[in-house]
């Protein structure tokens, strides 16, 4: 019988290889942009390998420390979403940032 892995499986079985063939803990190691090859047989991805967690987590994007569980990002309610972008709309250029960030209009 053949099974298929699901994503993070998958992902999860091509780290810890990677780990074993380069001597090193596959929390350091990030992989991802995988694609498969018509008829199937052949993925091909790209991974990025460090020296230690915490050069990854200045380095990494944070959607990709996400996946690995490296950091949360906060949600605001929907609310407060619609009313910052509102704010927003009200200005222009850069004073954009200062009314996003939530400082008061003087």
């Amino acid at each position: 019988m053949f099974f298929t892995l699901e994503r993070q499986q998958y992902l999860k079985q091509i780290r810890e290889k990677l780990a074993k063939m380069y001597k090193t803990t596959p929390d350091v190691i990030f992989v991802f942009g995988f694609r498969t090859h018509f008829g199937g047989g052949k993925t091909t991805g790209f991974g990025m390998i460090y020296d230690s967690l915490d050069y990854a987590k200045k380095n990494e994007p944070k959607h990709r420390l996400a996946r690995h569980g490296l950091y949360e990002k906060k949600k605001t309610s929907r609310k407060q979403r619609k009313e910052c972008k509102n704010r927003m709309k009200k200005v222009r250029g850069t004073a954009k940032a200062n009314v996003g960030a939530g400082k008061k209009k003087e």
